[in-house]
């Protein structure tokens, strides 16, 4: 039977998804590799310091060294700054153009100082921006246009995530809520096989067992539901807050007497410290999660920790050092949720074999409601404990949470974030002219509306409408359905504006 051009282009972009897979899943696994064996190494370094103090001075000219290299590589590339993913976004949006060899190994060596000499630092976002760079590179060696070098990226992104996390299907996920915020045939096949091969090589290097594995954890009964609700508001507003002071550190670092590409001395000396008296808490904070799952601390303990891990967490990422906020975001979810379920034990009766469920499903909400990806936090979590005894619990919070954190005027914070980071490089414009992809939701106010009758922005052209299998060409008695994709002509000098503007006006007129 003769292959149809549309089984082709899948068949094609599927094998170029497992090209992409394969390469990020081997740079992403030795990456998380070369972060366990440092962290490892540096913890065991700390337990020696108790019974020879005097080596915490070489110590101390060592972690100088290692922050004034990650600052030449900071300052002489500054898209390596931070988790990554804002600078992705920028780029699938053509906000921002990057040279995806200088990020892929000045970002790998960045983030394996910095998450492993045990900052507050997470894996997931450099993970998820050398994923993008082996998507980006990839592309500019088999000659793919901007279409489907976008693609390739998405599926370099999702490869990178899947791999950092061993979670295919929330990496997937991701692409699609977070990073795209629409649904495209192309993205998701191409985005889900590279998540899946890498995910494959992923667990060959690293075993089967969830990275949160945290044992057999009984179901939260339904008597017990109407904590979830308190829980829910508590994580909302918490992860306002969150957002909120994550968004002003830039304020406060710039009052230091440093160059930014400096700043990174501040939290690598002040985690010494933190090393010597409290060397379990080094890092992103996965081994934290992982004990809670053999005990729970007291209401003091777990206080004191979620204010060691806020603070430290902030120093950290303000610093602008290559890592991410994903898996400390995720520790800090699994305290808050830790301290409630402690809480409603001792105040207000609950068994206490329920306690634990509630370091998960705080996760999960913690989550959603700092990057309002409620879908893709409910499933990485879940792919993360290895237990799907808790969707359901989880969806709850997860909504909660998104709800509060939206009625406080919350966007989502990798957004913000990459606001914040295009209006500081506008030097990476560049006038050539793309096509963007607008998706028309069950809510837009395009739906049954003429193509004549709204109001369009200026400097862009409507060439034509994705409705399924087919692309329509599009005159002014077109109607717009649920499910398309507008596909629009215009130069990356105004496709983000133009973008933001159409999403605007079609929201004003569906309110």
């Amino acid at each position: 039977m003769q292959l149809t051009r549309v089984d082709k282009t899948r068949i094609t972009y599927l094998l170029k998804g497992t090209a992409v897979g394969i390469i990020a899943g081997i740079v992403v696994s030795m990456f998380r590799l070369a972060i366990e064996e440092l962290g490892a190494f540096v913890a065991h370094l700390y337990s020696y310091f108790h019974e020879r103090p005097l080596f915490l001075l070489p110590w101390i000219l060592i972690s100088l060294l290692c922050a004034l290299l990650v600052g030449a590589l900071v300052k002489s590339d500054p898209n390596i700054k931070g988790s990554g993913i804002p600078q992705v976004e920028g780029q699938l949006q053509d906000a921002l153009t990057v040279n995806w060899l200088s990020v892929l190994w000045k970002k790998f060596i960045g983030g394996f100082l910095g998450v492993g000499m045990g900052l507050f630092l997470g894996r997931e976002g450099p993970s998820i921006q050398l994923g993008a760079s082996v998507g980006q590179g990839f592309a500019e060696w088999t000659g793919a246009d901007r279409s489907e070098a976008k693609i390739l990226l998405s599926s370099g992104a999702s490869a990178g995530l899947a791999a950092a996390f061993n979670a295919p299907v929330a990496a997937l996920l991701f692409v699609v809520e977070e990073v795209h915020h629409n649904f495209s045939p192309l993205v998701w096949l191409t985005s889900f096989t590279s998540a899946i091969v890498a995910n494959f090589v992923s667990m060959t290097i690293f075993g089967l067992q969830p990275v949160l594995h945290m044992g057999r954890i009984s179901s939260l009964p339904l008597k017990d539901y109407w904590l979830l609700l308190l829980l829910g508001v508590a994580l909302g507003v918490l992860g306002r807050f969150y957002q909120l002071v994550l968004l002003r550190l830039n304020q406060w670092y710039s009052k230091l007497p440093l160059p930014d590409y400096l700043h990174g001395l501040v939290p690598f000396l002040l985690v010494i410290p933190i090393g010597y008296f409290w060397p379990d808490c080094l890092g992103g904070g996965n081994q934290i999660v992982l004990r809670f799952g053999e005990h729970l601390p007291s209401l003091t303990v777990l206080l004191l920790l979620f204010l060691l891990r806020f603070i430290f967490s902030m120093v950290s990422y303000g610093a602008s050092l290559p890592g991410g906020i994903f898996l400390p975001i995720l520790t800090l979810g699994g305290i808050i949720g830790g301290f409630f379920g402690q809480f409603a034990v001792q105040y207000l009766g609950m068994d206490p074999i329920f306690a634990k469920n509630f370091v998960i499903i705080a996760m999960a909400g913690y989550f959603a409601a700092i990057g309002k990806a409620p879908l893709t936090a409910i499933i990485l979590v879940t792919e993360m404990v290895g237990s799907l005894n808790h969707l359901m619990p989880l969806g709850l919070v997860a909504l909660i949470a998104y709800i509060v954190v939206d009625l406080m005027g919350g966007s989502p914070i990798y957004e913000s974030l990459l606001e914040r980071l295009v209006e500081t490089k506008p030097t990476d414009i560049k006038g050539e002219k793309v096509v963007l992809e607008y998706a028309v939701h069950a809510e837009s106010a395009l739906d049954g509306t003429l193509v004549r009758d709204f109001r369009w922005p200026e400097d862009m052209l409507l060439i034509s409408i994705r409705r399924g299998e087919r692309e329509l060409l599009v005159h002014g008695d077109t109607i717009i359905q649920v499910g398309d994709l507008l596909r629009i002509l215009t130069d990356t000098i105004h496709s983000r504006s133009i973008y933001q503007e159409i999403e605007q006006r079609d929201k004003a007129a569906f309110k």
